[in-house]
């Protein structure tokens, strides 16, 4: 009891995510954005850094994707059981949400470090018997339901998040990190804390006292997608919320028009961060008034590094996955054990290829790996533009494989997927293609280290970051992609990698040329990457170093979390 309270005195940084990736089979996330958090948790534990996260049960996952012969995805819920993976806390807090009184426990997950540290993870729960059929089903689906549902899920992330934390006794947090506008609520939460007794006062806004909670809080926003930001209409607030807090205070913080998710913790918060320097000037464009800074996102190194490439950095970097600025020592790798391990990395891929979808690819061959969130702006078809053009340019050179989850509700997503398949029956004889299925992180980490190329091709200035790039890196792997996000910093034209179209000037959501995009891959792959692979393997491996010394050595999250630290949690 002791150690708890020592533990839970410390002064904490909070960190509140609605998805968290904590583990392959802890289905607690849905792609990037959560992946992203369970790396930022990774490191803040491997740096020992005080701080304690809060996220969602989510029972039932995002889902299990099947795809069908006629490449449709279909979706299924997971099976899984928290208590294999977790304690459930003795603790209990309510919420109300639609004038209800909704109790929410939490599970904890503690999040280890070799080097001594610990991050718990508290997810929260309403499954309990108490609660009304409808009530204990609110964190049972990520991202699923209508706006109600997700606002229910959002109201008990946020304002019940900072009471479990209240009930279990971590009283000093010196920061409430928000991870994107989800967990936006908690402001309100905060508000109501420190909302001022005055009496027959002229201007209600004096009650709030809305300085005092934006010392308390940092935001950071990961899309210049208008979907990614979430609005809910008043009706519904007024439905779920009730009276959490006046409307005119809300609206007043949160839109007019809208609870608008993003504008609450914007309008609430001293720091506040995009994920890339790009991204930082998007959004200072999409939001201005506010000072909107930027720390590049990264990747929590061990995490994303293939075995083979871990015994490889053991040798000759001992110390890398607490300090990964010593990649930039990778030149005293020799360069056949590098290309050795890389090709036992792409055997383990294609025999997972072979075993899952009967095509049997060569280890020889030049492979192409595209695996993201199977949605409109990543332009999952970009590489087909030309078709005709690719046969003659990849026929007996390269071989690809895709991966990646359509939201249920997106069917321009499952469009692309099924699209996708139908080229490769197209491409059959001449380029082998295969789209696998189930992609989470353990596929994930297969795909980022055995292809030789990792494609990325989003509408321009609409990738705010990405990091399965930055995932391919630390393997070796160069990247192929359109200059936006991270590669734009990471980007070093024929020695990190490679670009696809032009510099990137816009700092706009206006819409680009598939076209001009699409000569410029098809020129590049037939007159620069595919003669380097097959005819000139001393260069290409002396890429693979380039990539792990300049980009694997940056973009990192034990780089990130100590900007944030510096930056946005001692100011």
């Amino acid at each position: 009891m002791e150690i708890r309270k020592a533990f839970t005195a410390e002064p904490k940084i909070a960190y509140f995510s609605m998805e968290i990736g904590l583990a392959n089979d802890v289905p607690t996330y849905s792609g990037g954005l959560g992946v992203l958090a369970g790396d930022t948790i990774r490191s803040a534990a491997d740096l020992q850094l005080p701080m304690v996260a809060v996220t969602l049960m989510c029972r039932n996952g995002y889902f299990r994707q099947e795809i069908n012969s006629e490449g449709r995805q279909i979706e299924h819920p997971v099976e899984w059981r928290p208590e294999d993976h977790m304690r459930l806390i003795p603790r209990k807090i309510q919420v109300s949400i639609e004038g209800r009184m909704v109790h929410v426990q939490s599970w904890r997950y503690d999040v280890k470090s070799v080097t001594g540290g610990v991050v718990p993870v508290f997810l929260l729960d309403t499954n309990l018997p108490e609660n009304s059929d409808t009530d204990r089903s609110i964190t049972d689906q990520l991202y699923g339901g209508d706006n109600t549902y997700r606002l229910k899920q959002e109201l008990v992330l946020g304002i019940g998040g900072v009471r479990m934390l209240d009930a279990l006794g971590y009283f000093g947090i010196r920061k409430y990190h928000m991870n994107e506008g989800h967990a936006s609520l908690l402001t309100i939460e905060l508000l109501r804390r420190f909302r001022r007794d005055i009496e027959d006062v002229w201007d209600e806004r004096l009650v709030w006292n809305t300085d005092a909670v934006r010392e308390l809080c940092v935001f950071t926003t990961h899309t210049p997608v208008e979907a990614g930001h979430d609005k809910f209409s008043y009706d519904i607030v007024e439905q779920v919320m009730k009276e959490e807090i006046p409307l005119s205070v809300l609206k007043r913080l949160a839109g007019e028009d809208c609870l608008n998710m993003t504008l609450l913790g914007l309008n609430l918060s001293n720091f506040i961060n995009g994920v890339a320097k790009k991204h930082g000037e998007v959004s200072q464009n999409m939001f201005p008034g506010y000072e909107i800074t930027s720390i590049t996102n990264g990747v929590h190194s061990f995490t994303w590094t293939c075995d083979e490439f871990k015994a490889l950095y053991d040798e000759y970097l001992p110390g890398w996955a607490n300090e990964p600025e010593l990649f930039v020592r990778v030149g005293r790798i020799p360069d056949e054990k590098i290309w050795a391990a890389h090709q036992s990395a792409k055997a383990k891929l294609l025999s997972l290829v072979r075993d899952t979808t009967g095509v049997d690819m060569s280890p020889d061959v030049l492979t192409i790996g595209f695996a993201r969130r199977a949605t409109a702006y990543k332009r999952a078809d970009l590489l087909f533009s030309e078709f005709e053009r690719l046969r003659k340019i990849g026929s007996g050179r390269l071989q690809i494989i895709y991966a990646g989850k359509a939201h249920p509700r997106d069917e321009q997503g499952k469009q692309l997927i099924a699209r996708v398949v139908d080229y490769s029956r197209r491409l059959a004889g001449d380029i082998k293609l295969v789209y696998l299925q189930g992609y989470d992180m353990e596929l994930a980490l297969k795909l980022v280290s055995g292809v030789d190329i990792w494609l990325n091709t989003p509408l321009r200035p609409r990738e705010a970051s990405g990091t399965s790039g930055m995932k391919a890196a630390h393997n070796g792997v160069m990247n192929f992609s359109v200059l936006d996000g991270w590669w734009i910093e990471g980007h070093i034209e024929d020695f990190t990698g490679w670009a696809i179209g032009p510099e990137p000037v816009e700092t706009t959501l206006s819409e680009n040329m598939d076209s001009r995009d699409a000569d410029d891959l098809y020129t590049k792959l037939d007159e620069k990457i595919i003669p380097l692979y097959y005819n000139n393997r001393p260069v290409w491996i002396r890429m693979m170093q380039n990539a792990i010394g300049k980009n694997a050595y940056y973009f990192n999250t034990h780089r990130m979390m100590r900007r944030y630290v510096t930056d946005a949690y001692i100011r």
